[in-house]
């Protein structure tokens, strides 16, 4: 079985320097690369002068994450490949927990690690903590974060168990499996597509599972922090865009009708905490959604759906409501 590790990177000359050592220390027998996204600073040189181990796979346009790793790919041949972020530390013997997963588990196509917040590495990270989520209406969450209450890692989760989505800071997948889906959709540009890459795959009949026994630090934030209004924004428009395109049409009308109240919550929620941009973006997710909804609608999955994709019914009232800070302690419907 063939790992490629493969991190993508845009002006990320600095996160190189910084934990690319690690990757390379410690993944011993996987063929590593870097897919640069048309980067202006100096990754490329820097690359070639002091790593030239690494193969070096050069984008022509900053496609963003979707897009980036769909060109990438295209040049790699591996059994499995492994997604890294730039900007993550990996840990001595990270992938033998990974390895003897695909190899005594043939029903797991999708899988991640431990996720632990490079800052505080005794809390999770919120990019992926310990394997994602998503609730009835569609907002993702994970074990381990719930919004941006994150847990201290107290080995809770040192569990191997299925999961609804896995990380992009740090996802292997079957390389079949990849090509099998198409890829990422590209119209999502960044963020929540491997929300949607997982539960077309779980719609397809395939298993994504969270192993605990391996673990890895992200630093998280270095292309757009969990705050910025233009995550808000793609995070709020491609929830709408999975929704549309993995469930039975019926269903997803009626969750986006939810939606739009709920998501309106949360936008007069940002103007109370003076926070106007993100009421801003919320707005414009939406217009975006609708002006592309056909295009979406039309990309809904011809194969069966799988009818429980949720845990809990409402996170938002989980936590906003009811109080739920931790995974464990919610209440699975």
């Amino acid at each position: 079985m063939k790992i490629a590790i493969v991190i993508l990177n845009w002006n990320g000359e600095v996160l190189l320097e910084r934990y690319l050592p690690s990757v390379i220390q410690y993944s011993e027998g996987a063929d590593i690369y870097v897919a640069d996204n048309d980067s202006t600073d100096g990754s490329i040189a820097f690359l070639s002068n002091n790593f030239p181990e690494v193969k070096i796979i050069r984008n022509t346009v900053n496609g963003g994450f979707a897009k980036g790793y769909n060109d990438a790919l295209k040049n790699v041949v591996a059994d499995i490949f492994c997604l890294l972020n730039n900007d993550v530390e990996v840990t001595p013997n990270w992938l033998d927990p990974i390895k003897n997963a695909f190899d005594t588990m043939p029903h797991a196509s999708i899988v991640q690690p431990k996720i632990l917040d490079l800052m505080r590495k005794d809390h999770f990270e919120y990019a992926g903590a310990a394997g994602g989520f998503i609730d009835q209406l569609g907002y993702p969450f994970c074990r381990g974060r719930i919004f941006q209450e994150l847990e201290k890692d107290t080995g809770q989760y040192d569990d191997i168990t299925e999961i609804f989505w896995a990380t992009g800071a740090c996802m292997f997948i079957k390389s079949d499996l990849y090509k099998e889906l198409g890829g990422f959709d590209e119209e999502y540009f960044a963020h929540q597509e491997e929300v949607d890459l997982c539960w077309r795959a779980k719609n397809a009949g395939y298993r994504v599972f969270y192993i605990g026994t391996s673990k890895v630090y992200h630093l998280g934030g270095s292309t757009l922090s969990n705050m910025n209004p233009k995550k808000t924004y793609l995070n709020f428009r491609n929830s709408l865009f999975s929704i549309t395109k993995n469930l039975p049409r019926p269903k997803a009308l009626l969750i986006i009708f939810l939606r739009l109240l709920l998501d309106g919550v949360a936008a007069i929620r940002f103007v109370f905490q003076f926070k106007f941009s993100h009421c801003l973006a919320i707005l414009k997710a939406h217009l975006s959604f609708y002006t592309k909804f056909r295009s979406m609608d039309k990309k809904r999955v011809k194969t069966n759906f799988i009818k429980k994709y949720y845990v809990t019914k409402s996170i938002v009232w989980s936590h906003f409501v009811n109080g739920v800070r931790k995974f464990n302690i919610l209440v699975k419907d």
